[in-house]
């Protein structure tokens, strides 16, 4: 029973009451829950189409019991074009609970999409009223861009999962909010690349890992495209990749080459101010090599 796009207080009383029903009392006796508290929403990830919610099945951690409520603990990260925010997604009355990354693209006053030329060259718009507004720069043609990046980060996000390449598990796409895992470390969250001093041992194996995950792109003809110590976090001993609204299609971008090859010198540059015998333009042509 919904109302709107939001499960009704009924619905979610009764949902509630089952999960605290024990044997011996009265299953119907139901405790009426009002609206969520401001800034809390009820969970729509079974409200939402199943090509806007994460590979199937989903990671046992992950809440997705319809009785969830939502509600934001601030800002974890600012960005150019979009904001991190945590979020809890919990089941009053039980023990479920998750702490989620929710990236949302900014409002159109706010929005700077400065580089979209150069990483969409290759991409195609279905809707053609998009494209004509897009390219003009309008207030809904900056909407519609939004929107744009937000789908094209969350397709990039499950195609790299479901590859088997270190990103944070996708849940669901809401408009121009994305919902993924939270990556932590010890309970907080992982911190990016840029900011360790890991031992030489440690630095061999994240460019080991790093290496790996960037053929694995490479395998599918694509790149990172903005690629640097700032977007790849250090979840302990293992790397993970963010941020990848821009993936780029080597070939069919005619500046795939380009991108490809700056990813290899931030990398490569970060990896050899801590020591570690790397060589961008060697890696540039194995990935290369790995796309033909």
């Amino acid at each position: 029973m919904t109302t709107g796009d939001q499960p009704t207080p009924y619905f979610f009383a009764e949902r509630t009451a089952r999960t605290e029903h024990t044997e011996g009392t009265d299953p119907f006796e139901y405790v009426v829950i009002d609206d969520p508290d401001d800034g809390q929403r009820f969970t729509r990830y079974w409200d939402l189409e199943p090509l806007m919610r994460g590979p199937q099945p989903p990671p046992r951690w992950l809440v997705t019991d319809r009785a969830a409520v939502e509600t934001d603990l601030g800002i974890l990260k600012t960005g150019k074009e979009a904001d991190v925010f945590l979020l809890e997604r919990a089941v009053p009355g039980t023990d479920d609970l998750v702490v989620l990354a929710a990236k949302r693209y900014r409002s159109t006053d706010h929005r700077n999409f400065h580089r979209n030329a150069d990483y969409t060259e290759g991409r195609r718009t279905r809707d053609s009223r998009e494209a004509r507004a897009i390219a003009k720069k309008t207030a809904f043609g900056r909407q519609a861009a939004a929107g744009q990046w937000a789908w094209a980060e969350w397709e990039s996000l499950c195609r790299c999962w479901e590859a088997g390449i270190p990103v944070p598990y996708p849940v669901q796409i809401d408009g121009t909010e994305i919902l993924m895992e939270l990556v932590t470390v010890d309970g907080e969250a992982a911190p990016r690349l840029a900011t360790t001093r890991p031992s030489p041992e440690l630095l061999a194996e994240w460019f080991r890992q790093l290496t790996e995950a960037m053929t694995a792109l490479a395998d599918r003809g694509l790149a990172h495209g903005d690629l640097s110590p700032y977007n790849i976090l250090a979840a302990g001993e293992r790397l993970v990749i963010i941020d990848l609204p821009q993936m780029v299609d080597i070939v069919a971008n005619p500046q795939g080459a380009d991108f490809l090859m700056r990813d290899c010198r931030n990398v490569c540059s970060w990896f050899a101010r801590r020591g570690l015998d790397v060589d961008e333009h060697e890696l540039f042509g194995r990935l290369m090599a790995s796309c033909f």
